[in-house]
């Protein structure tokens, strides 16, 4: 079989796997577990570079990692999430216009982070990165989840708002702000609220009301 297989790409698998998962309960409106399952994406994410740097790899090998990440997280931090948004029953054509644009700008900034790491790598070598340049599609794993505790407590419908959140995730990604790179601590930090917001949703997601859909509006 053709492909480089190796312990260093295991979590990038096991994201994967989470977010075809939480696609298909988003489809069968159960929200919870699809929110669940984008954040179990956002924890395999964080931490597999760290594994990957423990396992001994030729150039290709680490080429590969780079490449089949940045397609995985397409799908786990692009796609996934607008099909959560077409779970919670978003379905206008505005809607829409949103996810396209969303899904858009995923790949974009993908695309553009793909060849600005190359540079970087060639005029520094294997220097730690300090900034990113516009907001890391891998933040759409908390900051999704977040977004639908307001909901979820505040009681006011914030799920009808899902597709601009979409539209200004989006943007965010494509913007020129600089976004520091957390490594260890801050991966620790992150972690302990991650797992508090994920606590929440499992207790009470399931208060989480989808749309009806002649009612989702523009």
């Amino acid at each position: 079989m053709i492909g480089y297989y190796n312990y260093s790409v295991i979590l990038t698998y096991i994201g994967l796997a989470s977010a075809v998962y939480g696609m298909v309960q988003a489809m069968s409106y159960n929200p919870r577990v699809a929110i669940l399952c984008l954040m179990v994406c956002g924890l395999c994410d964080a931490f597999d570079g760290a594994i990957a740097r423990t396992c001994k790899r030729t150039e290709d090998e680490k080429s590969f990692g780079m490449q089949i990440d940045s397609l995985c997280d397409l799908i786990c931090f692009g796609v996934f999430p607008a099909i959560i948004g077409y779970g919670l029953g978003i379905r206008s054509i505005g809607g829409y216009l949103c996810m396209f644009f969303y899904i858009l700008a995923t790949v974009i900034r993908l695309g553009y982070f793909n060849v600005q790491e190359m540079n970087r790598v060639q005029q520094e070598g294997e220097a730690k990165r300090k900034y990113y340049t516009g907001l890391p599609v891998t933040n759409v794993s908390l900051l999704i989840p977040c977004f639908i505790l307001l909901d979820i407590f505040t009681k006011r419908s914030f799920i009808r708002l899902y597709n601009i959140a979409l539209l200004l995730i989006g943007m965010a990604f494509l913007s020129k702000i600089k976004v520091r790179k957390l490594y260890l601590h801050g991966l620790i930090v992150v972690a302990c609220l991650s797992s508090i917001v994920f606590f929440l949703i499992f207790r009470y997601g399931g208060n989480i009301i989808c749309l009806p859909v002649s009612t989702t509006p523009v």
